[in-house]
């Protein structure tokens, strides 16, 4: 929760640059040192508020100090650099943001390494083999060697993209900042792709949505199909025969996870084989309960947007996961386009933390482009975006939506066609009657007017690995499945199985999980994806 905070002159502060701006992480905030936090607890609280961060002075070789303040409701949390509620942070005693110990690397410029050929030292002084370095393998007796593992650090990272040496015509893409068209189509020979996807629990209620905004009734003006979206689902409240017919009707199905654990640091932090629990076991209980085949849940997105790391994109090779939907990028001159990530990231890896992968995968990235939320860009100040709609907090009245939807959507279009991305949580229109009703008329009217299609993640996959122009779309097969379903449901009456449910859960003695198929023995959970009974949910 990001704070607007105020800024004073550094001439009313009574603090020091050379003591606070010093070191390898002058560019974060701080805290004022008040003295030792047992004697002037009081005082550390009563400032906890407010934060400091060092800039560039005047001459430009000299630092100097800004002061802010988070909003009076808020205390700044020093080790997440944000502002946020105030019973959310115990560290108002705290001076600057604790990290963990480091490799002496890289190396400054001109220093000369302690370590013999290839090897580095460890923060902790022994020296290791280069490629034992950021492989999910504690190794420096500091843990040193899997602490510096970002895509600008990591001794082992993925290869800048070289497009002398990446050639389409060989079966190779990539972009040096994202932002290039595929099979080197101009701007008017590219279809302007648009997702919406969901992110959550499908019950009853939001299901009614989808189905009012995802219309059978409405066809592409270009090739008669009719618009989808992608649902990244997560496990618990979730309505299986729901998931089914979205399915049916050619929606795509992805997975945000069994626990959709509201902890960031928890899927930052998870290993491989933790993840492959979350993710494969949430992917084998919606083929199981929700009747869909193997092998077309090909993508995921993680609760947060906290990204995993290695850790994460390592799990999706090995288990055959073809992209991820997690990682946000700036706004920048233009849109980005989704990339992959066997070269290195395009964009800077955005958020406090986050844990980005910086080594060579396999694996698509579905990147969340930044979206515009100012009522006229041309003319409005610049305001920090949003990646998510929910995110939007400024978007208040049924016009601003429509002005926020119009706009981002013409920025895609008269810049590169990089796929536009609105990515919503399932519930969000279930509060939002009115925005809802645009959005429905939106979607109709941009599906209707040509050059504009609503597809999935896997059908913008398909796109970029064959680009075809606009005027050959109309048959461009990869769309053509599933085009305009008709027919009923699977089953109108599923079975409404009431289990047993984790301790995770509280307030709910039982929880009902809707399914066409036969009802598990217990609640499926990690471990037990598939609900045999193999678990005692009292250790949960």
């Amino acid at each position: 929760m990001m704070a607007t905070g105020w800024v004073a002159a550094q001439s009313k502060l009574d603090m020091d640059p050379e003591f606070y701006c010093t070191g390898d992480r002058s560019n974060e905030y701080f805290r004022k040192d008040f003295g030792p936090p047992d004697q002037f607890a009081d005082l550390y609280k009563a400032n906890c508020g407010i934060y400091y961060l060092c800039i560039a002075g005047s001459p430009a070789s000299t630092k100097t100090i800004t002061q802010n303040q988070c909003q009076t409701e808020l205390y700044f949390d020093i080790q997440q650099q944000i502002c946020d509620r105030k019973r959310q942070v115990t560290n108002c005693e705290v001076i600057t943001k604790k990290h963990p110990p480091q490799p002496i690397w890289p190396l400054p410029e001109g220093a000369v390494s302690n370590c013999p050929g290839d090897e580095i030292e460890c923060g902790s002084g022994e020296c290791m083999p280069k490629n034992r370095f950021c492989d999910g393998t504690p190794d420096c007796a500091d843990d040193s060697d899997e602490n510096a593992c970002t895509p600008d650090k990591d001794p082992n990272r993925a290869d800048v993209c070289d497009p002398r040496t990446c050639q389409w015509d060989q079966g190779c893409f990539c972009s040096v900042d994202g932002t290039l068209i595929p099979g080197g189509l101009t701007v008017d020979q590219t279809p302007q792709m648009i997702t919406i996807t969901f992110t959550g629990a499908i019950n009853e209620r939001n299901f009614r949505i989808f189905q009012d905004i995802f219309k059978d009734t409405v066809k592409h003006k270009g090739n008669e199909c009719t618009p989808k979206g992608t649902f990244f689902v997560s496990h618990a409240f979730t309505n299986y025969s729901a998931v089914q017919e979205l399915h049916r009707v050619g929606h795509e199905i992805g997975v945000s996870s069994i626990t959709n654990n509201d902890n960031p640091n928890y899927w930052s932090g998870l290993s491989s084989l933790d993840y492959e629990s979350e993710m494969d076991g949430a992917r084998i209980i919606v083929e199981k309960f929700a009747n869909i085949s193997a092998n077309e849940i090909l993508g995921l997105r993680v609760p947060k947007q906290r990204v995993g790391g290695n850790k994460q994109f390592r799990m999706m090779v090995d288990w055959g996961f073809l992209y991820d939907s997690s990682i946000s990028a700036p706004m920048g001159r233009l849109p980005l386009w989704p990339y992959t990530l066997m070269h290195r990231m395009p964009h800077k890896c955005l958020g406090t933390d986050q844990n980005c992968p910086s080594q060579n995968f396999t694996v698509w990235e579905m990147v969340v482009n930044e979206l515009d939320r100012r009522d006229d860009p041309q003319f409005d100040e610049k305001l920090t975006g949003c990646h998510f709609v929910d995110q939007c907090a400024n978007l208040q009245t049924p016009n601003q939506f429509r002005r926020f939807l119009d706009n981002n959507l013409a920025r895609h279009f008269r810049t590169n066609r990089a796929p536009l991305g609105l990515q919503f949580t399932s519930a969000y229109f279930e509060t939002r009657r009115d925005f809802l009703k645009v959005l429905v008329k939106w979607v109709r009217e941009t599906a209707e007017a040509g050059d504009y299609y609503f597809v999935t993640m896997q059908q913008v996959i398909n796109w970029m690995e064959a680009p075809t122009e606009i005027a050959a779309i109309k048959d461009f097969q990869e769309w053509k499945g599933k085009c305009d379903v008709k027919g009923q449901p699977y089953c109108s009456l599923p079975n409404p199985c009431n289990k047993k449910v984790p301790r995770i859960f509280p307030n709910e003695q039982e929880m009902f999980l809707y399914t066409c198929m036969e009802c598990p023995r217990t609640y499926p959970w990690l471990g037990d994806p598939l609900g045999n009974g193999f678990l005692d949910f009292n250790n949960f």
